[in-house]
């Protein structure tokens, strides 16, 4: 009788090209990272931004490391009636598609007593909105090809922040949302894949909605000493290459997950504290 175990399979790695990947929010920052992590990848790329002109440069490079052909289009993923043209101009150039990553997102800075409701209402149509927009007209050619959606949350989609109810509320619909069409295609093939950042160096605070939905032009933070770009992005592809559910970044990110559900009065604390310390904090 043999009493050895079966060894553990491992999922080997999804080869990416040739590929068509959508990525939104392309133009600058995370979204900017992950073109050139797929283009890396020898993938046909759709690139979708509001700045034409950031997007131009960001493709050429694209080109220059590898992409195989790169669609530029102009689209805020706010107006439902835009991520439905992103969507049939893709696929009308390229035929069907075979990744989607929902990265396009805004944040804000302000504590709820003070905030103008336009500004939550403004955070939430971009970034979980436009999730919902660009992934449900996305999703038929989706599931034709058992490809992959992949949405960037945020560790504030796991620990609210204080000062950004709007965008943490986002981040939480937003993992909810893909928590939920993850089960819905269970039987369909979709991989359905979420990324939770940490701090990310970027321009998202520089352009984070104050409490009149101005935008605050200086962070909080000092940028150089948070996460780089191609940390997430890297992350996206490994996430796409293996199939993965999700993927937490950084040490802090992992540690408030874990212990908010065993001392959550104490993470309140510690967030608070924290938030607190910031430049020009609200607290």
């Amino acid at each position: 009788m043999n009493s050895k175990k079966p060894l553990k399979s491992h999922r080997l790695p999804t080869p990416l090209t040739q590929k068509i990947v959508l990525i939104t929010g392309a133009s600058s920052g995370i979204g900017e990272a992950t073109a050139y992590a797929f283009a890396v990848e020898h993938c046909k790329l759709v690139l979708a931004s509001r700045s034409i002109e950031n997007l131009k440069a960001v493709a050429a490079k694209c080109k220059e490391l590898g992409a195989k052909e790169v669609l530029t289009i102009v689209c805020d993923v706010s107006s439902e009636e835009a991520c439905q043209n992103l969507v049939n101009q893709a696929v009308s150039h390229f035929g069907t598609l075979h990744v989607l990553v929902n990265n396009a997102g805004i944040s804000m800075r302000a504590i709820l007593a003070d905030c103008d409701l336009g500004v939550i209402k403004q955070v939430m149509d971009t970034n979980f909105w436009g999730t919902v927009y660009c992934t449900k007209f996305a999703l038929p050619y989706l599931l034709e090809n058992k490809g992959s959606v992949v949405s960037v949350s945020s560790v504030s989609g796991l620990v609210g922040l204080p000062g950004r109810t709007g965008y943490s509320a986002s981040k939480y619909a937003i993992a909810g949302f893909m928590q939920s069409l993850r089960i819905e295609t269970l039987l369909k093939g979709l991989h359905v894949g979420i990324v939770y950042p940490g701090y990310t160096a970027s321009n998202i605070r520089n352009t984070a909605l104050n409490k009149n939905g101005n935008s605050q032009a200086e962070s909080p933070l000092d940028e150089t000493k948070l996460m780089p770009p191609s940390v997430v992005a890297d992350s996206i592809v490994k996430l796409v290459k293996l199939r993965k559910r999700q993927k937490i970044l950084t040490l802090q990110g992992h540690l408030a997950n874990f212990i908010n559900r065993f001392f959550p009065n104490w993470v309140d604390w510690m967030v608070f504290k924290f938030v607190s310390k910031e430049k020009n904090s609200p607290f």
